[in-house]
């Protein structure tokens, strides 16, 4: 890949994405560029990636074809201001705040520019991310299956309407932190019954990646899966019973409707 990546906003979720572009090899160090408000905070990537930092957003938009708009919400309309009348004919936009649209976005560049929505997860840091990507019109194919090879270098991407984004985010984005929540129980009730606390969190951890790993690989529906080890009148029936009573679907429905009502407001 030998066209630029800025990432304008240099926060733990774009640090994590410049993280998996370098280790997986899909560009290299010196076509990565940063810009952010603190300086301490670019001089900390720089040690670690020691890819090329700036505190002016417009000599990222001078530079790069793709780029990360990884600032917050309210820094939106500055940002863009700054940038509009810097960018290349085809720059890619990428937002990736949430309850930004693409629509709203848009209109404050005032011409036609290729933007997406992308929500990534926080497991990009470790290549094992989930990102699903919205395209305005402007994206073409060529566009689409370069994005995708992005993305893909830290994890697993999905092309969706805009419209699904929200669930998307809600699934994608906050559910690593249900997943933690889960194994610290679990590691939490190993202690209890005295096994050593770092092989609880590995017992539960691998126990998690495995699962996922099956469901993915498999293909099978994750009711069949869960049937495969409940074994007639054995322990783990016992077990599923016990969540079933102390309402653990619906404690996730009720999580995931509560994200959603969240971004609503």
């Amino acid at each position: 890949m030998n066209m630029n990546i800025g990432f304008i906003g240099c926060g733990n979720m774009a640090t994590a994405m410049i993280s998996g572009i370098i280790h997986s090899g899909y560009a290299p160090f010196e076509n990565v560029y940063a810009s952010n408000r603190s300086y301490q905070k670019l001089i900390d990537v720089k040690e670690k990636f020691n890819i090329n930092i700036t505190e002016s957003n417009v000599e990222v938009a001078k530079n790069c074809h793709i780029i990360f708009l990884s600032v917050t919400p309210n820094m939106y309309p500055i940002v863009i201001n700054e940038i509009k009348d810097e960018i290349q004919e085809d720059t890619i936009i990428i937002l990736i705040a949430a309850g930004q649209t693409i629509k709203e976005n848009e209109t404050r560049f005032h011409k036609a520019t290729k933007m997406i929505k992308a929500m990534p997860n926080t497991p990009v840091l470790v290549e094992e991310g989930m990102t699903a990507i919205s395209c305005n019109q402007f994206i073409t194919e060529t566009d689409k299956q370069e994005l995708h090879e992005l993305f893909e270098s830290f994890g697993k991407v999905a092309f969706i309407d805009e419209n699904y984004m929200d669930i998307a985010s809600a699934i994608c984005g906050s559910s690593p932190a249900f997943a933690y929540i889960f194994m610290e129980s679990l590691a939490d009730s190993a202690v209890l019954y005295g096994l050593p606390r770092n092989l609880a969190y590995t017992f539960a951890a691998q126990a998690l990646l495995g699962s996922a790993k099956m469901l993915l690989t498999t293909g099978n529906h994750p009711g069949k899966l869960k049937d495969d080890v409940c074994s007639p009148g054995g322990t783990t029936i016992e077990s599923v019973a016990i969540l079933e009573d102390s309402g653990f679907r619906s404690a996730i429905i009720n999580a995931v409707k509560a994200n959603m009502e969240k971004m609503s407001k």
